[in-house]
C-alpha cells in the first residue's frame, strides 16, 4: 500500500550493546565480548545501512552505579564514548545518519558545538545530536558536584546551551570561505560573526573555529516526554525518540507536541516523533514467544530490580519482587526521569504487575513498546501507528546483537517494503534530506543589521 502524500516510516537503529535486553549478553547468540571492539559496531552499522535505516542511535551516561553491587557484576556496565566512535563509523558508511547522545548537565556548549560540527563535515552531512538532561545522582558526583540539578533547572540549563550551541554553529556564513591562494584569502572576514552570549548559565563570546556544519545544523534529537521537555521539543527538536506502551497514549503525545509547532512558526512536517520499539521477531508466533520466554529466565533477580529502580528513580531492593510496587513518591518529588517514573508507573497498576512481572515486561525494552511476532505481525504493528497518527518512525531496539539487527533487516524491511512504507533506495545526500527536513537558513541572510562582523 502507498500512505497519504507517499509518506513512508523513518527507522533509527538504537544501539545497545551487546543488546537492549538487560540479559542480552547471556544469550547464548549475543557477542558480549565485542562491547568495546569497533569491528563490531562498523559490522551493525553497514547491517542498517543495507537496511536502509535513516540513522544509528547511541545512549549514552556518565556513570557506573554502585548502589546494587550485584547487579553491577551481572549487567553491561561499559560503552565507548559516542563520539569517538561514530567518527570511525563515519568513515566505513556512507549514507546512514550517525546521532550520538550529548547531555547539556554536564558538558560546556563550545565543545558540543565544536565536536558535532567536526562530525558533520568528516560524514558529510550525516550528524545528529540527541540533546538529553542527565537523570542521575551519580553522574554529578563525577564532575566536581555533589548535588544532581533539579529537574526544571536542568530544562532551563539545557535551553539555553542548545540556544548557545546552534549559535555558535552559525559563526560563519556558507560561503566565508574562499580559499583564493593568488589574493591571499582564505576567509572573507565580513561573514565571521561572533556570537556573544550572556546568559544564566554561560557566557560564550565565539566564533566557533569549525566551519558552519554541512547541514547548517546536525539534526536536533529530544527524548523529554515531561511538560518541560515537550514544550522544549516543540520549539528546537527535529525528531523525537519517545516511550509509550498503548496506541492511544502515543496517539495523544503525538496530537500535544505537533499541535506546539505553529506557536513557534513550525510545520507538523518540521518534527518526526519516532517511538521506541523493541521487537522479538519469529518465523512463527511459537518461535518469537519462545525466543522471548528464554531472554526472561536470563533475567538475575538483583539485575532486574536494580534496572527497575534506576528507571523510577526509587531503590526496590528492599522489597519482595514477588509483591506490587510499594507506595512510590509523588511525581513532583522525582528529580530523575519523570515521564517514565509516570509510566511505568502506571503499567504497574493498569496490570496489576509484581515488582518481578514489571522488570521482566520492561528488561527489554526499558519502558518502550514492545512487539512480537512473524515480520508481517511485526509490520502490522508499526503500519497501524505510522497510519494512525502515532508516529512518524521508530526507533528499533534489537534484543540482542548482531541477531535481533539481522532479523529485522532481513525479514521486516522487506514487509515494509513490499507495502510501500519503507525506501528501497537511500534519498539525497545528508541525514535531513533522508528525514525530509529543511536546511537552516543562516540567520545573516534574514537579518543582517542585526549581526556583528568581525573587524
Amino acid at each position: 500500500m502507498s500512505t497519504e502524500n507517499n509518506r513512508q516510516i523513518k527507522l533509527g537503529a538504537f544501539f545497545m550493546i551487546p543488546g537492549h535486553h538487560v540479559a542480552a549478553w547471556r544469550h547464548p547468540e549475543a557477542e558480549a565480548h565485542s562491547v568495546l571492539d569497533f569491528k563490531f559496531y562498523k559490522k551493525l552499522a553497514q547491517t542498517a545501512e543495507r537496511g536502509k535505516f535513516d540513522m544509528v542511535f547511541l545512549a549514552d551516561g556518565y556513570a557506573v552505579s554502585k548502589r546494587f553491587p550485584a547487579a553491577l557484576e551481572q549487567t553491561v556496565s561499559v560503552r565507548p564514548e559516542p563520539l569517538t566512535l561514530l567518527s570511525a563509523l563515519s568513515a566505513v558508511t556512507e549514507h546512514i545518519g550517525l546521532a550520538a547522545t550529548v547531555s547539556t548537565t554536564y558538558n560546556e556548549p563550545f565543545h558540543v558545538a565544536r565536536k558535532f560540527a567536526s562530525l558533520d563535515h568528516l560524514s558529510g552531512g550525516r550528524a545528529a545530536w540527541n540533546v538529553v538532561t542527565s537523570s542521575h545522582d551519580e553522574e554529578a558526583l563525577n564532575f566536581n558536584q555533589q548535588v544532581h540539578l533539579l529537574h526544571e533547572k536542568r530544562y532551563d540549563r539545557a535551553e539555553e546551551f542548545l540556544n548557545v550551541v546552534t549559535g555558535l554553529w552559525d559563526s560563519w556564513e556558507d560561503d566565508a570561505f574562499l580559499f583564493d591562494k593568488e589574493a591571499a584569502k582564505f576567509a572573507d572576514g565580513s561573514k565571521a560573526h561572533t556570537l556573544n552570549h550572556e546568559g544564566k548559565w554561560f557566557n560564550v563570546r565565539g566564533p566557533l573555529n569549525v566551519a558552519r556544519p554541512v547541514q547548517g545544523h546536525p539534526v536536533i534529537v529530544q527524548a523529554g516526554a515531561s511538560e518541560p521537555g515537550k514544550e522544549l521539543a516543540a520549539r528546537t527538536a527535529e525528531v523525537i525518540f519517545t516511550a509509550w506502551q498503548t496506541l492511544e497514549e502515543a496517539q495523544a503525545f503525538y496530537a500535544d507536541v505537533k499541535g506546539r509547532l505553529a506557536k513557534y512558526g513550525r510545520s507538523p512536517d518540521s518534527l518526526k516523533i519516532m517511538p521506541g520499539v523493541f521487537p522479538i521477531i519469529g518465523r512463527t508466533v511459537e518461535e518469537a514467544e519462545a525466543k522471548k520466554r528464554q531472554l526472561e529466565e536470563l533475567i538475575p533477580v538483583e539485575a532486574g530490580v536494580s534496572l527497575l529502580s534506576a528507571l523510577i528513580s526509587f531503590d526496590l531492593s528492599g522489597y519482595d519482587v514477588d509483591g506490587p510496587l510499594p507506595e512510590l513518591p509523588q511525581l513532583a518529588q522525582v528529580n530523575g526521569g519523570k515521564s517514565r517514573f509516570t509510566l511505568l508507573k502506571d503499567l504497574a497498576e493498569r496490570e496489576g504487575l509484581t515488582i518481578r512481572k514489571l522488570y521482566q515486561r520492561i528488561a527489554g525494552a526499558r519502558g518502550h513498546r514492545e512487539i512480537l511476532g512473524t515480520p508481517a505481525q511485526i509490520a502490522d504493528q508499526l503500519e497501524e501507528w505510522f497510519v494512525s497518527g502515532a508516529a512518524d518512525g521508530f526507533n528499533i531496539m534489537p534484543p540482542y546483537l548482531p541477531g535481533g539487527l539481522d532479523d529485522f533487516v532481513e525479514f521486516v524491511v522487506p514487509e515494509l517494503q513490499r507495502r510501500g512504507l519503507f525506501r528501497t533506495e537511500y534519498e539525497g545526500t545528508t541525514l535531513r534530506d533522508r528525514l525530509g527536513l529543511s536546511r537552516p537558513i543562516h540567520p545573516a541572510s534574514l537579518q543582517p543589521a542585526n549581526i556583528a562582523a568581525l573587524s
